[in-house]
């Protein structure tokens, strides 16, 4: 079939769809033109971006810094500078701030999910009501370029905090 007939062409002036690339779906997972599914992956694709660069800036900070002062756990005498950057991170953690990371997790994972408060399924994916003061903007092409912004910044965070 000719190009111009493929399923994917629904998708091209999506948000997300960049020079040079354009819309790059290697795998063929849009390959059936599914519009929810679509909206369903772009809503995880946001959600994890966002938390990638929350990641990416909590594992470089530290280390520009300095880390905080004081007790993670005064029960345990374990400070906030006894815990290492990355991976070796995850043998200090005392149980109880594993529990609280694990409910963020799923707090986090409960918003895509689209029942209860976070049911809002006429939303553009990824929005959350919420307008930060200093990117919120009623000029429909700004909001186009902020929205493009954060999800190359978020692809961009995904690879930067595997490669952490």
């Amino acid at each position: 079939a000719l190009y111009t007939d493929s399923p994917l062409r629904a998708f091209e002036n999506e948000l997300g769809v960049q020079a040079p690339v354009g819309f790059w779906d290697p795998l063929g997972l849009s390959a059936d033109g599914d519009e929810a599914v679509f909206k369903r992956r772009r809503e995880t694709e946001i959600k994890h971006g966002r938390v990638s660069m929350l990641a990416t800036m909590g594992y470089i900070t530290p280390e520009l810094t300095g880390k905080f002062p004081g007790y993670l756990s005064p029960s345990l005498g374990l400070q906030f500078q006894d815990i290492p950057n990355g991976l070796a991170a995850v043998s200090k953690v005392p149980l109880a701030g594993w529990f609280q990371i694990v409910l963020y997790c799923l707090y986090c994972e409960a918003s895509g999910l689209g029942f209860g408060y976070f049911d809002d399924a006429a939303a553009e994916p990824g929005d959350k009501g919420w307008k930060p003061p200093l990117l919120a903007t009623s000029d429909p092409e700004l909001k186009k370029k902020r929205l493009n912004a954060e999800l190359a910044n978020g692809r961009l965070a995904m690879m930067a905090i595997i490669g952490m």
